[in-house]
């Protein structure tokens, strides 16, 4: 039986830098193993001597043989996981977590709405959406980050793009010299979107204060409190559903979540500690 508390290494194949303080690591099991997870799923990555964390996992399924995390240097850990080159090891243990719709939105419009290094936990399903594309209605890609440097995934934003009914939206807080996009807070771009006049089902990832604003232009424009779907961010030391930290409201973000409707959220005990 697997003891779910040993992590596997992975070794680092490829690190790429997406922000002056965000890089995107690519990682493969030393063994060889294949680790099978859904988009929307979280691991629990760890250094010897530096502490272990829950991150979400930024690759799409469909492309196996390897794994990629998106990696903001935000604690000890990630500070010492952003010095790490191609060939060093760090330790994964999951998959963890729910995860995120597929089957169910075929046919239907998808937005996704992002702020921050909120994208990454999106481009698993985004990826895994494009790859079935002939299956969903437009897709809209809705993204913000306080300047244009720290927007992730540059050049697969332009890759989406141009791929047939794909609609791709940016801004930034804080714009440069070099910045010819939107300027404001994300809920802008919902306007530009145009999906106040359309249906479908939105995700949703960010600060909580994003969400929440979020939340209140979307719900107003008459999407349904079932077909928003949030992940949210909480400390999950366990993983497994032990260790109790990351409880809200009688659930656990690590088993029942991390992705919950909005209508699910609305049901716990304290809405606005959630988000």
């Amino acid at each position: 039986m697997k003891n779910e508390y040993i992590p596997s290494p992975a070794v680092i194949e490829s690190v790429r830098a997406e922000s002056f303080d965000t890089k995107t690591f690519r990682v493969s099991f030393a063994s060889g193993s294949v680790f099978d997870y859904k988009p929307g799923q979280f691991a629990q990555v760890s250094l010897p001597g530096a502490g272990e964390a829950p991150i979400s996992i930024t690759s799409s399924p469909s492309s196996r043989g390897a794994l990629e995390f998106t990696i903001r240097a935000a604690g000890k850990l990630t500070r010492e996981i952003h010095k790490l080159k191609p060939g060093d090891k760090f330790y994964i243990r999951g998959p963890y977590g729910n995860s995120f719709p597929f089957d169910e939105v075929k046919g239907i419009n998808l937005f996704f709405i992002a702020g921050g290094i909120g994208l990454p936990p999106l481009r698993s399903l985004i990826n895994e959406v494009l790859n079935a594309r002939s299956d969903f209605g437009e897709i809209s890609v809705l993204y913000g980050a306080k300047t244009p440097d720290e927007l992730c995934f540059k050049h697969e934003l332009e890759y989406w793009r141009k791929i047939q009914g794909v609609k791709v939206f940016l801004t930034v807080d804080s714009p440069d010299n070099d910045w010819r996009g939107n300027t404001g807070v994300v809920t802008t771009l919902c306007d530009l979107s145009g999906m106040g006049s359309k249906t479908g089902a939105v995700f949703i990832c960010g600060p909580p204060v994003m969400i929440r604003f979020v939340l209140k232009k979307i719900t107003g424009a008459g999407f349904g409190e079932e077909d928003i779907y949030i992940t949210l961010e909480r400390y999950m030391k366990c993983g497994v559903g032990k260790c109790g930290h990351c409880n809200i409201g009688g659930k656990f973000v690590c088993i029942d979540g991390p992705v919950f409707t909005y209508k699910q959220i609305k049901e716990f005990p304290d809405k606005e500690g959630a988000i």
